[in-house]
Order: structure tokens, then C-alpha cells, then sequence
């Protein structure tokens, strides 16, 4: 890789993640609701979507542009380009056995681990992305805080680019599985092994399957390339049983939502079955890759099953590195993507993770002297983009029109990535790890079996609780005019578990009931305290409080109680609509999306019929013996959303900033309208947060290795919060780790790094490594530098010279490919992810709601 780009990247991103503040927003008016009158959502091809920026077209594109674009579009002074660590790219495996008589090679476990070392990941980082890439080893990218946690597993992993290695390992697998290689391929019972890899064109993941496919035949395998976008991709990987074989290899994207400073998400959605998001993918029928063992400490993880931070990182640690030893997904890299707007846009927060494509930006985002938006992106609509709450918003082109139209109860802050009030207020009582707390007697649960709220037994207890209060939602209403009120809080928790407890319903849906278990079972009991707030029981403890409330968050009040009744009724009385793509597949009806007219007019012919007959789903909406909803109002509440169909042809109703005017997925175009309601909590100004504060390392003392000396290494830093050094001190020849651990503080911005004369004694090599990975308390942000420590060396020396104002602030290395050929001197400053979700078979209402930030399908 050439210097003069890795310093562009560098420079950047520095230049983007420099600190702001409120005060260089200036909101352009003080009315309820967003910034702007109207967004207009198009979609453009990546390909023209620069010259289309600047031809006025359009104001804002939330797809990467290729790298080449991005640096054209740089020099013109009307754009401006966004540079985010947006995205992921992963290569999952089929490993489903083959039928008798033939033989899937990835079925083998030694097999998979062998791919790892035939994916170039500085090649492709450096070459295909022209360094605007990280390599990765795990789902744990290098600008995750969580890296701190795995930080010495992989450098120790020692997987890297090693096709001899690959080839050893391939041949000793296949002939104990009893294929024989033949003129370079590999056959079984005299049958040739054909692998079909499905690759996606739209993007540097054509160039990735391409380059992986050549790997692969110097290993013996014939392979069938399959180019597809974005929707039949995802059906035949995600909606088709494994054993069908429609696939064997698949180059997945993940858009990266929000960021989770420990991440209890994609740890099990991109290792652990049970979530529903590996081979099989929980379906009823299919079948289904197990890992118990990773089952089991993801489910810890997620369910807060431990003691302190400590037991969680240990937790965390033996998970990756089950993970890792599986071999399911190859990482590849964490994109930086490039994303153009207007010069002229203000009001961008970039959050740490996805920059621009915040759920924060849209609200605040205007131009001075206009009062609408154009907003572009690759897809407004796919084949697989689904709108509903339950089982769809799968994929990042609807999320990000979604996140515009409802607003969440939490959120994470945009910098540290810890979980904060968004919509609803919160307070946490704990008695964890050990304790427990007694549930008052007017508690209630949900009684599947009776179709209804009961009180909770005596006796029953609890590890947490947390009292939400719903003000700020019930002081307004939904986009069609109705209140908003505790029955629309209370409706979708008894819709998700009597979609988990009710046998007939978890049939239907299994695998939202499957995948939704492990988290409902935790919950306890729930308690209406006063008009506006409610107590939620659950066992689940976190050693941040606001974790807790996170978890607990089970109700995402996006959408009214009569809306959600009328897609229940569909799905499971009349039978005529599914909430998961599986589902739909399996009884031959549609995946509902409320965006399409024939599904949206199945749910209003459902209301339809409920104002006919009168119906009320009173046991949902009645709780101690006194109902939430009278039929007057229900009434009105049908009626108002009748209407809202005949206005609109859609049936999303939400309470977010905008709400959605006109979806037209034939013309590839969604229109966003203002919700002025005057008594609508936030006004421009209230969700800007701008720019994040920058880490900064301003300087090294390096050390040298004598003897009977000790080795020290003096790293000053500039930057906000309490800050950190983590240190691995490691033999580069070897891989093992000589010494790791945190640096010691000198004062808040000077760290040391010191080996003893005695460890120093037992060194042999000439060289070694000093990998730096620096951290603060107010930051979901991680920066990297690597030393080389040579023996006899002058100590003392800076290593780090640029002028401030322009120097980076850490290193883009490749973690656990021994430098990759990237100069050591070179820093890059990166922001932190995850998240993100979009289990392939649907996740469930309420697991959508926890993971809602977590890596979607892209």
C-alpha cells in the first residue's frame, strides 16, 4: 500500500472525528418536529451517484461511494464526503452434510478453518478498497471497544494469508473424508465436488468473491460463481433449508447501526444459532447448524448470566474464540464508507459507527433557504425489503427510511455508545449479580394459556427493575391523529409472548418464537404504577445500570395496538398473510409489508372487520380487571386508521418526526412529510450532537532492548474522559505474547509501557512488536499503533513528529497478518461500531427492539 493513501485515510478521518459542539448548529426554526418540511427518498446506482450530488439531484447519499469517486468528489467545494466505518464484509459457509453418496466439504470443520488462511485481508483492504478498509479476523471489528477484549486472542490467533498452509490443511482433511484429488480437483466416490458461490455485484464484493474464487481453485475446488444482488441473494442464502444446497459460500454485507460499547448483540448473531442468524436460521424444517457451546456463552453474554465486567470479558473471550474455531463466517474487512452530501447540509451528527447514517442526522438535517431534503441510496425497495415490526426491517434501505418515522423508547449516545433516554425515561433498581427483589402484589404476567394478563404467583422475585415513563410519548399522538397510550405500550409485549408461549401461534412462527425464548423467560412481571409509567421485573443485571434498561425495553411502541391486532389476525386466524420471510414461504401466503397495497389492504379489510363485529382484543387491554380501551375509543381508532389508508395506500401509522407520506416501490421513491404535532417532544436542536471528540496520540518515547535494562515506552495522548493504554508486547516470529496488560499511568495523558530487565534478559529475537490500543471512558472508539522494538536501539527517541494540527491518531494495521507491509509511523483515527441485526428468518418484536442498532443485511 502506498504511504500517501494510508495518510489520506488518516487525515480524514482525523478531520472528520475532530470535536464539536451545539453551538456551530444554529436549528432553523423552533416548530415541533424535524428540521426540514420533507425528505425525499430515491435511489441512484453507486456508479452515478456522485455526478448526481453534483448535479443538484439529490442532497445526501446514504450508499459508499467507490473510493475513486470519493476522492474526485473531494475536490469539489459544493460536496462534502462523510467517512464512516459503516459496514462489514464476511464470507459465510454452508456446513450442512451433503446426502449420502457426496460430500459438502464444508461440512468439515478443518476444511472451513483453511479458508481463513486464503483470504488476503491486506490485499484486499489495501488493493480492492485502496486502504479505505480494516482487516478483520473476527466479528469483532478493530475499531470496536470490545477489540480491547479480545485484543490478545487474536493476536495470538495467528490466522493470516498462508495458501501452503491452506493447501496442507485441505489435503489432510479431504482424504481422511475419502475424496481424492484428480488433475487438481477434488472428487468423492468418482464424482466431482462443485461449490456454488453466490457473490453480490453492486459493490467491492464482486472484486472479493472474484479473488476468494481464484484462491479456492489452487485448493483443488471447482467453484460456480453466481452473481446476484441484494434480494435473490438474500432468499436463497437466508430463506432456503441448507441442505438444498442453493449455495455454499456467500459474500455478506452488514450495515453497521449505532454504537454498543459492550456488545452483547453480534456476538450471537454472527456466531451463536440460537439467535437464528447462522445456517438454518432457526427455521422449522430446515436444517439447523449447532454450536451448543457458543449457544450457551452467548446466552450468558445476553442475558447478563455474570458477575462483574471481568466474568463478562472472559465470557466474551471464550465465545470468539469458539467462534473462531468453528470457522462459519471469514471475516474480511470493516469498510470506511464514503458518504457525499451537499456542502451546504447542516445539522449532521456523526455517530462513531455509521457517521451521517445516524438515526440522529434526518431529524436535524436542513439547507438553509430550502424546506426539502433529497435523499439518496442504492434501493428504496427490494424484493426482501419488508416493513413490519415484527418480522421485517431486515435490511439497511428500510431501516433507514424507518428510523426517520418512529422513535425508540432508548437509543445509544452517538460517542460513548452507552444506552440513553431517547423517547422514554428510565430508572433502575438492582439487587445483582446475587440478589433479588420481591414483585408487589398488583404485578401481572402474561398467561398464554388464558390468553390474557394474570397476576403474578406470591413469592415471585425478581434480579432488576426498571420504571419507564412513557410521557413524552403520550403527551402527542400517532401520525394518524389517535393518543398514543398504555395499551399501545402493552399490546406488543402480550403479542410477543403469546407468540412464544402459545403452541399453536410458535408453530406458525417458529422461529421468532424459537430465537425469542431465551430472552422472554427472563422476564418476570410488569406493574402500571401511574398514568404514564410502567415497571418491568426481569432477571437480567449489568454492571452498567443503563444495560439494564436497555434489556428491559421490551416495548418499542412503534406502532398502534390496532395495527398490531390486525396483522395478528391475519397471521394467525385468517392465515392468510406471514411476519417472517420462512413462514411466508412455508404456507405459500406473503411476508407482510405495509408498504405494499395488497398487504396493507389485508390489514385494512382486518380493520374493517373489527369495526363491524365490534371486536376489541380485550384480554391483550385489560389488566387487573380494568380495561385500557373502551369500544368508543377503539372505534375511533379503526376508523382513523381506515381513513389513513384511503389518504395514504399504506398502512405504516408511527410517532417518530416524520411520518410516511408516499412509498412507490415500482419508482424506487419514498416521501418523509413533517409531523407537526404541537405538543411533539423535540424541536430542531434537541438531538443534534455534531461532530465526536477525537483521541489523539501526540507522541511516543520508544524504547530499545539492552541488556539488564528495563524496556520502556512513554505514550502521551490528548484527548476527552479518563483515557487508557492497552499494551501486547509480542514476538513476531514466533506469535507468542511476551508480556500484555494495561500501561501504567504517569499522569491523565502520559502512559508507560515497561518490561523488566529480568523478561528483557530472556528475549532472544532481534525484533519485536509493541502493539498500543488506546481507549477512553467517553469514547466508543478505539485507536491502534504498532512499535517495532529492535534490539539495541537508542531509546528515547520520538517517533511521532508531524505537526498537530495534522498528524493522524493511530495505526491502521491488520491485525494478527504481522503488519501487512504498513508502516509503522502511519496513524489512522477510526470510531467504533456494532450493531447491528436482521437475523435472516425474522428475529421477533422483541428482540428487534433490544438489537434494533445491530449489524442489517446489506
Amino acid at each position: 500500500m502506498k504511504r500517501s493513501l494510508w495518510f489520506m485515510l488518516a487525515l480524514a478521518l482525523f478531520l472528520v472525528f475532530s470535536a464539536s459542539s451545539s453551538s456551530d448548529y444554529t436549528p432553523p426554526h423552533n416548530q415541533p418536529g424535524p428540521a426540514t418540511d420533507t425528505i425525499n427518498f430515491r435511489a441512484f446506482a453507486v456508479e452515478i451517484a456522485s455526478r448526481e450530488l453534483e448535479a443538484g439531484q439529490m442532497d445526501m447519499y446514504l450508499f459508499s461511494l467507490k473510493t475513486p469517486a470519493a476522492e474526485k468528489l473531494q475536490a469539489n467545494p459544493a460536496a462534502t464526503v462523510y467517512q464512516a466505518p459503516a459496514s462489514t464484509v464476511s464470507i459465510v459457509l454452508n456446513p450442512a452434510p451433503a446426502p449420502e453418496g457426496e460430500l459438502n466439504p464444508l461440512s468439515i470443520k478443518e476444511v472451513r478453518q483453511a479458508l481463513q488462511h486464503v483470504v488476503n485481508r491486506p490485499f484486499i483492504a489495501q488493493e480492492v478498497y485502496k486502504g479505505f478498509a480494516l482487516p478483520m479476523l473476527s466479528h469483532v471489528s478493530p475499531a470496536d471497544f470490545d477489540y480491547l477484549t479480545v485484543y490478545d486472542l487474536l493476536k495470538e490467533s495467528r490466522i493470516g494469508y498462508d495458501p501452503q498452509l491452506a493447501r496442507d490443511m485441505v489435503k489432510e482433511a479431504m482424504t481422511q473424508a475419502g475424496a481424492e484429488l484428480q488433475d487438481g480437483l477434488w472428487r468423492y466416490k468418482g464424482k466431482r465436488i462443485d461449490l456454488k458461490f453466490i457473490v453480490r455485484t453492486e459493490d467491492e464484493r464482486w472484486d472479493i468473491g472474484n479473488a476468494l474464487r481464484a484462491e479456492l481453485a489452487t485448493l483443488g475446488f471447482s467453484v460456480s460463481l453466481v452473481p446476484q444482488q441484494f434480494g435473490p441473494a438474500i432468499f436463497t442464502v437466508y430463506g432456503t433449508d441448507p441442505q438444498q444446497f442453493g449455495w455454499h459460500l456467500y459474500t455478506e454485507g452488514w450495515g453497521r447501526g449505532a454504537p454498543e460499547r459492550y456488545d452483547f448483540a453480534s456476538i450471537n448473531q454472527m456466531c451463536a444459532p440460537w439467535l437464528g442468524n447462522m445456517p438454518g436460521w432457526q427455521e422449522v424444517g430446515f436444517w439447523q447448524y449447532e454450536a451448543p457451546q457458543i449457544d450457551q456463552l452467548g446466552q450468558r453474554i445476553f442475558t447478563g448470566d455474570f458477575t462483574g465486567l471481568e466474568e463478562r470479558n472472559q465470557l466474551y473471550v471464550q465465545a470468539t474464540e469458539a467462534c473462531l474455531e468453528e470457522s462459519l463466517r471469514l471475516w474480511v474487512v470493516t469498510a470506511i464508507n464514503n458518504f457525499p452530501a451537499n456542502a451546504l447540509l447542516q445539522g449532521v451528527t456523526q455517530d462513531v459507527v455509521s457517521g451521517p447514517k445516524s438515526l440522529w442526522t434526518l431529524r436535524e438535517a436542513h439547507i438553509p433557504g430550502k424546506t426539502d431534503l433529497t435523499v439518496g441510496n442504492l434501493w428504496v425497495w427490494t424484493e426482501r425489503t419488508t416493513w413490519n415490526p415484527v418480522g421485517g426491517f431486515g435490511d439497511i434501505y428500510s431501516v433507514d427510511i424507518w428510523n426517520q418515522v418512529h422513535d425508540p423508547p432508548l437509543w445509544t449516545h452517538p460517542f460513548t455508545g452507552i444506552p440513553i433516554p431517547f423517547r422514554a425515561q428510565y430508572q433502575v433498581e438492582t439487587a445483582g449479580p446475587e440478589g433479588k427483589l420481591d414483585l408487589p402484589g398488583d404485578a401481572f404476567s402474561w398467561d398464554a394459556g388464558a390468553g390474557g394478563w394474570k397476576a403474578v404467583p406470591p413469592g415471585t422475585r425478581a434480579t432488576s427493575k426498571v420504571t419507564f415513563d412513557y410521557s413524552k410519548y403520550f403527551q402527542s399522538r400517532w401520525h394518524d391523529g389517535q393518543p398514543i397510550t398504555m395499551a399501545d405500550v402493552l399490546y406488543p409485549i402480550s403479542q410477543l409472548f403469546d407468540m412464544v408461549y402459545n403452541p399453536d401461534k410458535s408453530r406458525i412462527e417458529f422461529s421468532i418464537a424459537t430465537t425469542n425464548k431465551p430472552f422472554t423467560d427472563t422476564f418476570r412481571g410488569f406493574r402500571i404504577t401511574a398514568d404514564n409509567q410502567l415497571e418491568v421485573y426481569v432477571d437480567f443485571w449489568h454492571f452498567l445500570p443503563d444495560y439494564i434498561a436497555q434489556y428491559a425495553s421490551i416495548s418499542g411502541v412503534s406502532m398502534p395496538w390496532q395495527v398490531l391486532a390486525a396483522m395478528d389476525n391475519l397471521v394467525f386466524q385468517q392465515r392468510t398473510a406471514a411476519y417472517s420471510d420462512t413462514t411466508a414461504a412455508r404456507f405459500n401466503v406473503p411476508w407482510l409489508s405495509l408498504v405494499v397495497d395488497g398487504n396493507a389492504r389485508l390489514v385494512r379489510n382486518a380493520l374493517r372487520g373489527f369495526a363491524d363485529t365490534g371486536y376489541l382484543p380485550q384480554s391483550a387491554l385489560t389488566v387487573n380487571g380494568e380495561a385500557l380501551v373502551n369500544e368508543t375509543e377503539a372505534a375511533a381508532r379503526y376508523a382513523s386508521a381506515i381513513d389513513w389508508f384511503a389518504q395514504k395506500k399504506h398502512m405504516v401509522i408511527s410517532n417518530g418526526p416524520f411520518y410516511l407520506e408516499r412509498f412507490d416501490s415500482s419508482a424506487q421513491f419514498a416521501q418523509l412529510k413533517a409531523f407537526r404535532d404541537p405538543d411533539y417532544p423535540f424541536h430542531p436542536g434537541d438531538l443534534y450532537y455534531g461532530k465526536p471528540p477525537a483521541i489523539k496520540i501526540t507522541g511516543v518515547e520508544k524504547g530499545a532492548i539492552q541488556e539488564g535494562a528495563d524496556l520502556t515506552t512513554v505514550i502521551a495522548l490528548e484527548g476527552p474522559g479518563q483515557m487508557g493504554v492497552r499494551y501486547i508486547f509480542q514476538d513476531p516470529a514466533t506469535g507468542q505474547i511476551v508480556k500484555s496488560g494495561l500501561a501504567e499511568a504517569l499522569d491523565s495523558s502520559r502512559f508507560q509501557v515497561r518490561i523488566p530487565s529480568q523478561e528483557v534478559a530472556n528475549l532472544t529475537g532481534d525484533l519485536y512488536h509493541l502493539f498500543l490500543a488506546v481507549y477512553s471512558d467517553e469514547l466508543s472508539t478505539l485507536l491502534e499503533r504498532k512499535l517495532d522494538i529492535e534490539v539495541g536501539t537508542v531509546p528515547g527517541q520520538p517517533t511521532s513528529t508531524a505537526p498537530a494540527e495534522a498528524q493522524p491518531t493511530a495505526t491502521l494495521l491488520p491485525s494478527g497478518e504481522g503488519g501487512g507491509g504498513v508502516s509503522t509511523g502511519l496513524m489512522i483515527a477510526i470510531g467504533l461500531v456494532i450493531v447491528a441485526l436482521g437475523a435472516a428468518a425474522g428475529i421477533g418484536a422483541g428482540l428487534v427492539v433490544l438489537v434494533l442498532r445491530s449489524r442489517r443485511k446489506a
